[in-house]
């Protein structure tokens, strides 16, 4: 298993509905990307925003890493709509359940 967890805040001066499309288009090619597993969005009330994403493995989150839809999103990510963001990745994450 391959977990990304993005955090980040968005500009000031963003346009809203571009990021929406965006989102909502990476949310279908991610899903369609082989390996991927799932992902869920939280919005704290301070604005930041936190996107998890697991990926069934290292390879898998590579591979979307390197969609060239992705990229293009990417780019548009850090010119038009963060503030700042930081990513962590967990290769072999360790998962613990209850019950």
């Amino acid at each position: 298993m391959y977990m990304n967890v993005f955090r980040s805040r968005k500009k000031a001066d963003y346009d809203a509905a571009a990021y929406a499309a965006d989102a909502a288009r990476m949310g279908e090619l991610a899903q369609a990307q082989p390996g991927f597993v799932d992902y869920k969005s939280f919005s704290a009330p301070d604005g930041e925003t936190v996107t998890i994403s697991v990926w069934e493995s290292t390879e898998a989150a590579r591979a979307w890493a390197r969609n060239p839809e992705h990229l293009a999103a990417q780019a548009r990510g850090r010119d038009d709509y963060y503030a700042e963001f930081t990513m962590y990745a967990a290769d072999e994450a360790r998962v613990r359940r209850f019950p």
